[in-house]
């Protein structure tokens, strides 16, 4: 597993017994209940990497989205609600999901869109800034400077349309939850 990830991806793994994928580098990671992760995956490129470790999903995005998760919040007016969303950037290590194909112990990470061999994954993740070539008018200004983030205005950030996808979605997987709980009584 650790070969499959070191030489067939090209991916950092951390020293030790468990496979655990570097982050910050090539990529850091959006997790967030896999009930929400489902409808964010709409917001998703066909080649986005996606995993699933138990009840959470794991979408990489490009490396440096983790420290514009907070402010991106804020800006999204997502940033006072407590919402089950975190970002893994810089220094932080994830499971190794089993590569395809592979069967891996019980629990482990799974790919449920897994990364192309040979392929550089960096193109296919979201990202905040728009993509080299794209006219200046599809950028985002992510200063807030006027631009509506829920009018479908910022084309050229997909990391902004799936954040507040997954925002919205982890907000909507709390109330449920929420609501489920019996009335405490006094």
């Amino acid at each position: 597993m650790r070969c499959w990830y070191e030489n067939v991806l090209g991916w950092a793994v951390a020293p030790g017994p468990d496979v655990r994928l570097v982050t910050g580098l090539r990529f850091d990671v959006l997790e967030m209940p896999a009930q929400a992760g489902f409808a964010a995956l709409r917001q998703l490129g066909p080649k986005a990497p996606v995993a699933l470790h138990g009840e959470a999903m794991r979408i990489l995005v490009a490396a440096g989205s983790a420290d514009e998760l907070p402010g991106l919040l804020d800006w999204l007016e997502w940033g006072d609600i407590p919402l089950d969303l975190a970002a893994i950037g810089a220094g932080g290590l994830v499971d190794a999901p089993t590569p395809p194909g592979a069967v891996g112990p019980s629990g482990a990470a799974v790919w449920l869109r897994p990364p192309e061999p040979c392929h550089e994954v960096e193109r296919d993740l979201p990202s905040l800034t728009a993509l080299p070539g794209l006219a200046p008018s599809v950028a985002l200004a992510v200063d807030g400077s006027g631009t509506d983030p829920h009018s479908g205005s910022a084309a050229g950030s997909d990391l902004v349309r799936l954040v507040d996808t997954a925002a919205t979605a982890c907000h909507r997987v709390r109330l449920r939850r929420a609501s489920s709980q019996p009335l405490a009584l006094s």
